[in-house]
């Protein structure tokens, strides 16, 4: 196989080229000997005009397997001394952000990297995971500094685990554009606070955000309302309504103690009734026809005209059936359902503008189930660094091609 094949492998022209090609056979790893043409002045970024080689230092980098064969190039690297007296050394157009390795073998790591573990992509690669996680880390860090917010005007928030106990990380999103803007820890007010701050040094003022779908945790509410002056709070019917389903379990769990025909309906209570097994409806039918009701039926219906009163899209119509559910439930006497209604009335402006906005934070619950696999296939992640790399990864759609031309577009 010629230099020129090579080369053309490579992605390099002038002024570099393969001036020699080792095959060590013990270790099985190809070796190929870079040089720039004689004569050949260099640019360096920051001076003007060009500038002759002064001496020349030999680096070596880490590029693409050739077959199943490491593949590293040993470049004879040039340094050129400026007018002022200073000598500066060259960087080939190849190489990668990170000191040993091309763009090329970057570019794979990254793509390799929103797939899969670290530690298997280190194996792959043949590169510890250490610098595998470092290459992502530094490319995620370099695309948020270059990543511009100001088209943002609507924000979805959640919070996911971080660890067992109440050790929390809250990730902020583009709610239209769908893809993670911000992660920090913590999911109180200073959150809200450092969220509001990256957003204006990303070009997005604060005041510019008209809508922020949250869950109805305090911190939050009130974070939004001190650090979004603009933002309409929304409650998005999912949060709702699995409220209402932890209350339906919650009522058959203290039931089932003293009637056994409750035991095994837990799936059956909490499933959409519309995709429930044949076998599964009958239990549901036979519950709900029973000459008298139990209170786990009961909070199962008043679980389903919540649903379906958050299913209209008129303001009006909405909050004047959320009132009468409240009152409804109020004089019931499902301890665990009053407790919903509560919450209901508490946050009512912010459900009923669900009617409208229609904004929900489905799809964070989606990336944070992503997240959540990828950290037990690692066995999880110990540093906050790690986590958001992870994060930004999977779900900020960052343009790592700005910054390397080899790497794919966000999708």
């Amino acid at each position: 196989m010629t230099a020129r094949v090579f080369e053309a492998a490579l992605g390099i022209g002038a002024p570099w080229s393969v001036r020699a090609i080792e095959f060590d056979e013990r270790s099985g790893v190809l070796t190929l000997q870079v040089d720039f043409k004689p004569g050949t002045h260099f640019t360096i970024a920051g001076n003007e005009g060009a500038h002759p080689v002064h001496d020349t230092v030999t680096k070596r980098y880490r590029h693409l397997n050739f077959f199943q064969h490491e593949c590293h190039l040993q470049v004879r690297t040039p340094r050129v001394k400026l007018p002022d007296g200073s000598v500066h050394l060259v960087t080939p157009e190849f190489a990668g952000r990170l000191s040993g390795f091309t763009l090329l073998f970057e570019a794979m790591v990254l793509m390799l990297a929103q797939q899969m573990p670290f530690a298997a992509v280190a194996r792959i690669v043949g590169e510890s995971a250490h610098r595998v996680m470092e290459i992502c880390r530094r490319y995620v860090a370099m695309a948020l500094e270059q990543a511009d917010f100001s088209d943002v005007t609507a924000l979805a928030i959640d919070e996911t685990s971080r660890a067992r106990g109440h050790d929390y990380v809250t990730l902020a999103a583009d709610a239209m554009a769908r893809r993670v803007l911000f992660v920090t820890e913590g999911r109180d007010v200073a959150t809200i606070k450092e969220l509001a701050a990256d957003l204006l040094a990303h070009g997005c003022p604060p005041e510019q955000i008209h809508s922020v779908s949250i869950d109805m945790s305090a911190a939050f509410i009130r974070g939004v309302n001190e650090q979004l002056p603009n933002a309409r709070i929304t409650f998005d019917k999912f949060h709702v309504v699995a409220h209402a389903n932890l209350a339906v379990d919650k009522t058959r769990r203290i039931e089932q103690r003293t009637d056994a025909s409750l035991k095994g309906l837990r799936w059956t209570l909490l499933k959409d009734v519309f995709r429930l097994k044949p076998e599964d409806g009958a239990a549901l039918h036979g519950l709900l026809s029973a000459p008298k009701l139990t209170r786990t039926a009961r909070a199962w219906m008043y679980k389903e005209q919540l649903r379906s009163i958050l299913e209209h899209k008129q303001v009006n119509v909405t909050r004047d059936l959320l009132r009468h559910w409240i009152c409804c439930v109020m004089h019931s006497k499902i301890d665990a359902m009053k407790e919903v209604a509560g919450l209901v009335r508490r946050h009512l402006e912010g459900i009923v503008a669900w009617t409208q906005t229609r904004q929900t934070n489905g799809f964070l619950e989606a990336i944070n189930g992503l997240f959540q696999a990828a950290k037990r296939r690692a066995r999880g992640f110990s540093k906050m660094s790690t986590i958001q790399t992870v994060i930004f990864l999977i779900a900020g759609k960052l343009d790592f091609s700005a910054i390397n031309p080899h790497a794919r577009q966000p999708t």
